[in-house]
């Protein structure tokens, strides 16, 4: 039995798991930082990053009780090397760092979409995976379809060449004045909208398997100007 202790900081969240044998997830932490950065409409790095500081000694040990294990169990340490912000995987990655030399582990950086990617094993009521596989990765600043032939055998099919869909609702819920996160405010207004008050344009298609929410998000401004500032609502 091998049990990897998991730590993640790539963005908003702070987070760590202790999984067995990479498939069975004994604990699961997460600290959320939404209350923080909902103030100011936004993720602001500097914030997520002394955020994470403060969380992350009390996180991981909330993971080893979780689990019911010690540092002294852990066999391998796992933590997010990337993408995300650069200040906030520092202080995933030099915990990590820092246990590893303490204790002396060895240690893994995983990219973070990768281990999304991932996520799908730990399912343990799904299918099993069989290759070849079409995956849609959509997480924060990331929107990208994946083929995936094998295990660290992928080939890029499409991505974002502007915004992702998570920044262009983001942005889109700045605009109405809806509280961050952005998704779920949109959703829960919609759900008391007109769905034939604005014609907006869909996001890009036709162009191979890329993906572009520009234009939706530039078409919500110009109605949100007309609407504010011209107070005339848009053909």
């Amino acid at each position: 039995m091998t049990l990897i202790l998991g730590i993640e900081t790539s963005c908003d969240e702070t987070a760590a798991a202790v999984i067995e044998d990479g498939e069975h997830i004994l604990s699961s932490i997460v600290s959320s930082q939404i209350a923080l950065h909902a103030q100011y409409g936004g993720l602001f790095p500097e914030v997520a990053s002394r955020a994470h500081i403060e969380a992350i000694s009390t996180v991981v040990s909330a993971a080893l009780e979780e689990a019911q294990v010690t540092l002294d169990d852990i066999d391998v340490l796992a933590v997010t090397r990337g993408p995300g912000l650069a200040g906030s995987l520092l202080v995933g990655m030099n915990y990590a760092k820092g246990l590893a030399l303490g204790r002396g582990l060895p240690i893994v950086g995983v990219n973070h979409l990768e281990g999304h990617v991932y996520s799908l094993w730990l399912i343990e009521s799904a299918d099993p995976v069989r290759f070849p596989v079409v995956c849609l990765i959509v997480s924060g600043g990331h929107s990208e379809i994946v083929l995936i032939t094998g295990h660290g055998e992928y080939t890029l099919l499409g991505s974002t060449i502007d915004d992702a869909a998570g920044e262009a609702f983001d942005k889109v819920a700045r605009l109405l004045n809806l509280p961050y996160p952005g998704g779920p405010s949109i959703q829960n207004a919609a759900k008391e909208g007109n769905p034939e008050a604005y014609r907006f344009p869909r996001a890009m298609m036709g162009e191979g398997y890329n993906f572009s929410f520009s234009g939706l998000k530039t078409a919500v401004l110009r109605a949100v100007h007309l609407l504010l500032i011209v107070r005339r609502p848009p053909k």
